[in-house]
């Protein structure tokens, strides 16, 4: 864990002026300003927290994998107690969706401790119940995994903003280590699971989820899990028919968005 935190603080230190270069998060709470990022949504977890979930085909949601695991008792959540409520602005949703199978990441072990081994493999995907077919809710595609140094932009929900996302369109990637993107993007808790965008041709795709916050000797980052191999590995696990039983973790009452109570859910833990 020291060397995962000494490679972070040597990232911060050869990018200070980049950060500088951010810009702030803003507010996508009416439907001109909210149009693009239709397919970011707030996945509702048993009515106590919740994430950030990002469409990327009309039936599969992207996510961190730690989402899917009670912090207390650090075993799985029954994936029934999960919604997804694409483009969720201000009370209302353009489409509410409950989730048929979940796979995460086999090698991700919840143990609450930040290290690159688990922010490496914090990732899940979720088939919803039905595809949601929307003109307006359009998925994202995702692309190879930016550089140090390069753009890219977060959307995301957290306990500040919850009945709204925010965008936060320019923030920066100050290192790779160990499958593992550490970024200047702002985020807080709700934001697990948020999407990490470049732009590919005029468009945004996914190159990355996010993990967990860190602070290193007063600098805030946020560390990200990469797509690539390990997204490609939970597709076959879906294919393969993995995911529609819960092997253990508790069972409980389905508490709808209109029933839930107002927790944070996200998962993040400082070093």
């Amino acid at each position: 864990m020291r060397h995962f935190l000494a490679g972070i603080l040597a990232a911060l230190t050869l990018a200070t002026g980049a950060v500088a270069q951010d810009t702030r998060l803003k507010a996508l709470d009416n439907g001109v300003d909210a149009a693009a990022w239709e397919a970011v949504g707030r996945l509702d977890i048993g009515g106590t927290g919740f994430c950030t979930g990002t469409l990327i085909a009309p039936r599969l949601v992207l996510t961190a994998a730690h989402c899917l695991f009670d912090r207390e008792t650090k075993a799985r959540i029954d994936h029934g107690e999960v919604q997804f409520l694409a483009g969720w602005r201000n009370g209302r949703a353009g489409a509410y969706r409950d989730i048929r199978r979940a796979v995460v990441h086999p090698d991700y072990v919840y143990d609450g401790e930040v290290s690159s081994g688990r922010v490496r493999n914090d990732l899940a995907l979720l088939e919803l119940s039905r595809p949601i077919r929307n003109t307006t809710i359009r998925p994202f595609g995702t692309a190879a995994r930016p550089r140090p140094g390069d753009n890219v932009g977060v959307v995301s929900y957290a306990r500040d903003r919850a009945e709204a996302p925010s965008l936060q369109e320019v923030c920066k990637v100050l290192a790779q280590q160990d499958g593992v993107l550490v970024t200047s993007c702002a985020v807080d808790f709700g934001s697990s699971g948020a999407p990490i965008f470049s732009i590919v041709e005029g468009e945004a795709h996914i190159v990355s989820v996010v993990s967990a916050k860190a602070e290193v000797e007063g600098e805030h980052v946020s560390l990200g899990t990469a797509l690539g191999a390990p997204l490609a590995l939970l597709q076959a696990e879906l294919v393969a028919g993995k995911g529609v039983f819960l092997e253990s973790g508790p069972a409980g009452k389905r508490v709808r968005v209109d029933q839930q109570k107002r927790g944070t859910g996200a998962k993040f833990v400082r070093p």
